[in-house]
């Protein structure tokens, strides 16, 4: 799966709570590969992918500080056409 396939699919609880749509995905970079940590959602997620409400101004030595949590990626249970996340 592409990272660009997550953008955009709604995250939903097993409940069925909305959390929005996927804007932004955050990932570490270890040994050559690229691990996805978490996801970016609803309208802080939106603002984060365009840099709005971050401190510091990126770049590959200084990562950006952002203003809201991510959802773990460790929440996951499926991806499909909704992901779904643990309550």
């Amino acid at each position: 799966m592409r990272l660009s396939e997550l953008l955009k699919r709604e995250v939903v609880t097993e409940s069925g709570l909305s959390h929005g749509k996927v804007h932004d995905i955050r990932g570490e970079l270890g040994s050559g590969r690229l691990r996805v940590t978490g996801l970016a959602c609803g309208s802080m997620g939106f603002l984060e992918r365009y840099g709005v409400g971050t401190g510091g101004t990126g770049g590959p030595s200084h990562a950006k500080v952002h203003g809201h949590p991510a959802i773990p990626w460790t929440r996951v249970l499926r991806v499909g056409a909704k992901l779904v996340i643990r309550d």
